[in-house]
């Protein structure tokens, strides 16, 4: 007989469970039953829960951008222009969130986008929202700086991530965020010397 009140804490087992397997060994080397041995269940129950392997990586990448949007917005509620933008990468590159396991799992996130299509329409809606948050903070901007200045921190933010992911790139998140900040400062620069 299942306990009753378990399914939540065996869900949020197995997605920590999914995040700790891909940050050691990649999403292709993780089985199912690797991830359900790390939460303490059957592969059978893991299996119950979440159909399949790619609906575990839907609800683990689901999970992390749920945990990214719930800090994001109190960061950048209370701020405008470059302030917003700055708390924008803060956060997006915080200790929190550029910890090798859950850089992992955004690797493995980009990677199955490409193939698994609510992956890719999870990917766009991630894609879409940091482009009009970070849109909302560059108000000072004309509009085709502004666009050209928040697709350069998505990409940088994404390549910070890929390259850690691999090994290669910046040593820690301060330094990711200093690297990304210097990008708007130099944004900044330019707009203001053609005002």
């Amino acid at each position: 007989m299942p306990k009753i009140g378990m399914e939540p804490i065996r869900r949020r087992a197995l997605i920590d469970a999914a995040i700790s397997a891909v940050g050691e060994r990649g999403a292709l080397d993780v089985t199912m039953s690797d991830i359900a041995g790390r939460a303490g269940v059957s592969a059978a129950l893991a299996h119950h829960y979440f159909g399949g392997k790619d609906d575990l990586l839907f609800a683990t990448m689901r999970h992390i951008l749920a945990e990214l949007g719930a800090q994001v917005r109190p960061a950048i509620a209370p701020l405008a222009g470059v302030d917003r933008v700055r708390a924008l990468i803060r956060v997006n590159l915080s200790q929190e969130q550029f910890r090798p396991e859950i850089i992992a799992a955004w690797l493995a996130f980009y990677v199955e986008a490409r193939r698994n299509a609510a992956l890719g329409r999870l990917f766009r809606i991630y894609v879409r929202r940091l482009h009009s948050d970070l849109l909302s903070g560059l108000a000072q901007f004309d509009r085709p700086d502004a666009i050209r200045t928040a697709q350069g921190i998505a990409a940088l933010i994404d390549g910070l991530y890929l390259r850690r992911a691999l090994g290669e790139g910046v040593a820690d998140s301060a330094a990711a965020i200093a690297l990304v900040e210097d990008h708007l400062d130099m944004a900044l620069a330019r707009s203001t010397h053609r005002a």
